[in-house]
């Protein structure tokens, strides 16, 4: 892939987890960023043990070679908490733009299963046509105000919610505006999908739209025990539903040669949540960056 376009980052949820905080909890900011950047990442997604003022943070970061690329934001105009949300995404817009970030990744998370002890396979939540309505027109105004600050907000399509599959992320892409984009996950789309070529049309289809590419890799056994045993996200989350590029059932190197071939230029993040005490984060960090050196060319 073009150098000049893409940089490589790794999100700290493999070090701890904000969804499950004991996950990782022995895990300092200090050690989660000096690792990162040891793995030879250059930027970093914000997680729960950072600290939220830029004057402290953008020194610690400054000094590893780390770039604060994105952090999530959830929102719930489904739920009819518009004024909430906005206000909310404001206050989480200006710190991004403080840190240099050009990407808002959000997540509509109303009526959203992901932390619950429900079956993320059997009882995602299905929005009425007014859930709809108020989620498109939400997001058409989030793109604005991130155009404020010369950002764009990108939906990070997700497993437990109510735009998760193909068909989900198809009327959500219809009726939101253009400059309202996708945060492609390749782990979130082949979970949800259950194939290679099922998350390569979402990537191809929506390639103009793309504006952050989220690079996980998956455990199909994992997968069918969440099936078989109707699991939760979170239960899938701890087993190893997710593991780094190149350690799972997904091919990335058509992945990198359709994004690299239509010109992507952004951020691809390494975010692949496991249990660290069964995964050591450092060295699966090590190990997605050498596979993406070898197989992107990066």
């Amino acid at each position: 892939m073009n150098k000049d376009n893409v940089k490589l980052a790794i999100a700290p949820i493999g070090w701890t987890n904000d969804d499950m905080p004991d996950l990782g909890k022995e895990n300092t900011f200090q050690q989660i960023v000096s690792e990162m950047a040891l793995a030879g990442f250059v930027g970093s997604e914000v997680g729960s043990k950072y600290p939220r003022d830029p004057a402290v943070l953008k020194p610690m970061l400054d000094i590893r070679g780390i770039q604060i690329v994105n952090a999530w934001f959830s929102t719930f105009f489904a739920n009819g908490d518009k004024a909430k949300t906005i206000d909310e995404f404001i206050n989480h817009r200006d710190f991004l733009h403080a840190m240099g970030a050009k990407v808002i990744g959000c997540s509509e998370q109303s009526l959203s299963i992901q932390g619950t002890t429900k079956a993320v396979l059997e009882e995602k939540p299905i929005f009425t046509d007014e859930q709809w309505r108020l989620t498109t027109e939400g997001y058409n105004e989030l793109a604005k105000l991130a155009a404020e600050k010369g950002m764009t907000v990108g939906l990070h399509h997700h497993m437990g919610t109510g735009i998760q599959t193909t068909e989900e992320v198809d009327r959500f892409m219809a009726e939101t505006n253009d400059d309202v984009y996708l945060l492609f996950d390749t782990g979130h789309a082949y979970y949800s999908e259950g194939s290679q070529e099922k998350m390569l049309a979402i990537l191809t289809r929506y390639l103009p739209r793309i504006n952050h590419v989220h690079l996980k890799d998956v455990r199909d056994e994992i997968v069918d025990q969440v099936r078989s045993q109707k699991l939760s996200f979170l239960d899938g989350v701890k087993k190893g539903t997710f593991t780094v590029p190149g350690d799972g059932v997904i091919d990335f190197k058509p992945v990198f040669k359709i994004l690299d071939d239509f010109g992507y230029k952004g951020w691809m993040v390494v975010e692949a949540e496991q249990d660290p005490a069964l995964a050591n984060p450092f060295e699966y960090a090590v190990k997605a960056r050498k596979y993406i050196r070898e197989t992107a060319g990066l």
